[in-house]
């Protein structure tokens, strides 16, 4: 017989992400970015808690709310491989998985037991969309979670990060608190990895606003700032 585990949503992410685009495509890329785990109703307990404080970093377990599918597949082309080549998922982090789930090391920043919303968990370096459902929580063990010795197989770490051009007239529509973490976000590249013509405008929902941009060589431009849907 079949073993089944029944998941239970115990947060949800608030982020400056409302679409998947943009998203650091791991965790601790962009550190300016800050993020809010709101907990559901059932756990909103100041208990669950105690003892949290301690730890600099923590593991978010959470799903792929907004990319599943019915069927899974043995094969994925990540896109660090430009899409061209299959790799088995379970070699990837692809979204498209048998149970779409995800781990995440982020920063604690800190911690408010008690709020209108109950505990609030304050986190920066997270790479989850806003309403991203999480599962569980862990403390993060330097001693036992860090391989300095470990492989990186064919996702090797970036190379280097694009320069940002951002006039100062659109980085002013942008709020003060969210402009490094933008900008850091903007120089990881959010464009998929087989996509480099440098006349085509992106799109990026962050933080209520649309950002629109190209990318000619390493050099990212920001060609508009504007209020979002």
């Amino acid at each position: 017989m079949e073993d089944k585990l029944e998941l239970k949503v115990i947060a949800r992410m608030e982020s400056d992400f409302g679409a998947k685009f943009g998203v650091p495509r791991q965790s601790g890329l962009v550190e300016e970015l800050r993020a809010t785990l709101v907990f559901e109703p059932d756990y909103r307990n100041p208990d669950a808690l105690r003892g949290i404080e301690g730890f600099s970093h923590l593991w978010l377990l959470w799903g792929f709310h907004k990319a599943r599918r019915e069927q899974w597949s043995p094969t994925v082309r990540p896109p660090r491989l430009g899409g061209n080549e299959r790799m088995g998922v379970f070699a990837t982090r692809s979204p498209f998985r048998p149970n779409p789930l995800a781990l995440s090391c982020v920063k604690l920043e800190g911690v408010e037991l008690h709020t209108p919303r109950g505990p609030l968990v304050h986190v920066s370096g997270a790479d989850l969309m806003d309403g991203t459902p999480i599962y569980d929580i862990k403390p993060y063990l330097p001693y036992a979670d860090c391989r300095p010795e470990a492989s990186e197989g064919f996702a090797p770490a970036p190379e280097g990060r694009l320069q940002v051009v951002l006039s100062r007239e659109m980085e002013e529509k942008v709020p003060p608190e969210k402009r490094e973490a933008l900008k850091g976000v903007l120089a990881c590249d959010p464009r998929p990895h087989y996509q480099k013509d440098p006349k085509r405008v992106y799109g990026m929902a962050f933080a209520g606003l649309e950002v629109k941009f190209t990318v000619d060589g390493e050099t990212l431009t920001v060609v508009a700032v504007e209020a979002g849907a």
